[in-house]
């Protein structure tokens, strides 16, 4: 029987690309998976697709809205209980991705989601976790939280690098009350974020790159770590993808 067995969990952005990945993995690995988004029809046609002996159920959340996130945490405590495992994979990209082309209010959409999404989140379950002295939180950043690239673009990298002082600062502080934090940095995947690239992304760029099945295999053997080991971040890019 899996070390996970039995595990509370939740998924932000659950239910395409790295988000849903992970969630297959997890629910097959005998967690009971909540995932997150805001296309309800769209969650549960994942979950459906999933054949583990524990179902993934499905909630509306859109992190950007400080009372769906109350009300999606609300929902798994009433299901399950208090969350075990938090995995942070929300997260947008625009296409004009310059400083000289990029809109305020894209600017401000994107911090929302991909930075402030992850700290209410964050917020939510880790007075519970810290209470009983055990819980993980995985935030999904970037390579582009890592470095500022021009791949990425000016807010992207911005949003990520915040994701990254967050979990590293919050780690640092609840180090000590049995809690973990691990920030994972991907290159490039193929998810649908992929669709907002400014140039077209053709099949084959896609099929080289990695796969969310890929990402999902190292939040794994993360979460199956025991509660005295904690992975502060780690790095994952296609062998073809540059790293400097």
């Amino acid at each position: 029987m899996s070390n996970l067995s039995g595990k509370i969990v939740a998924i932000t952005g659950g239910g395409t690309g790295i988000g849903a990945g992970i969630a297959k993995a997890l629910a097959e690995a005998g967690c009971r998976v909540t995932i997150g988004g805001r296309r309800l029809e769209k969650l549960e046609q994942f979950a459906a697709s999933i054949d583990s002996e524990t179902p993934i159920h499905c909630q509306a959340l859109d992190v950007a809205d400080k009372q769906s996130v109350a009300a999606f945490f609300d929902a798994v405590n009433t299901q399950f209980g208090e969350v075990d495992i938090l995995v942070n994979s929300a997260g947008i990209n625009i296409q004009k991705r310059s400083m000289a082309e990029m809109a305020p209010e894209d600017w401000e959409r994107v911090l929302e989601i991909n930075a402030t999404g992850a700290y209410r989140c964050m917020h939510a379950v880790l007075p519970a976790m810290r209470k009983r002295r055990d819980g993980l939180v995985v935030n999904i950043s970037s390579v582009a939280g890592k470095r500022a690239i021009a791949l990425g673009g000016v807010v992207y990298c911005a949003s990520k690098f915040a994701m990254t002082a967050l979990g590293t600062a919050v780690s640092n502080e609840v180090r000590d009350e049995g809690v973990r934090i691990t920030n994972v940095y991907p290159g490039e995947v193929n998810t649908p974020i992929l669709d907002n690239r400014p140039a077209p992304v053709s099949q084959e760029h896609k099929d080289s790159i990695l796969q969310p099945e890929d990402i999902a295999s190292v939040v794994l053997t993360i979460c199956n770590l025991p509660p005295r080991a904690n992975v502060p971040e780690v790095v994952i890019k296609p062998t073809k993808q540059e790293w400097v």
